[in-house]
């Protein structure tokens, strides 16, 4: 639903990030086996490089419009999604049937045919 991807050399993988007091780095994970990769467990392959190194390195979510408004997608179902509330105010999220998750967090499950279709937005944090 959300996470980093990092584009390095020419390819794009999941990824993430950890800071150091000195610099980035990129966790670069992986299905398969590939030189310079390690096996963390079975079918889980990890590179650890500098942030430097990637072409680009970017957050992504994965949001859908459901009432006429965009929501995030927090996890789904094969026949619903758990929307979460975007819009900042607590008594349209609770107009909404939205149920408080966490101070200033509000979900609900939809049904999927109420939705939009979910898209991917990326923004991106490393040039």
């Amino acid at each position: 639903m959300s996470g980093y991807r990092a584009r390095w050399r020419g390819a794009d993988y999941p990824a993430s990030p950890d800071a150091t007091a000195l610099e980035v780095w990129v966790r670069l994970r992986r299905d398969e086996p590939a030189e310079g990769f390690t096996e963390v467990e079975p079918g889980c392959h990890v590179r650890i490089v500098p942030v430097a190194e990637c072409e680009g390195l970017w957050a992504v979510f994965t949001v859908c419009a459901w009432g006429g408004r965009e929501f995030l997608v927090s996890d789904e179902r094969e026949d619903a999604l758990l929307l979460e509330y975007l819009g900042g105010s607590t008594p349209e999220a609770v107009a909404l049937g939205m149920e408080r998750a966490e101070r200033g967090v509000y979900r609900r499950w939809v049904p999927r045919a109420e939705t939009g279709e979910p898209t991917e937005q990326a923004l991106d944090i490393h040039p």
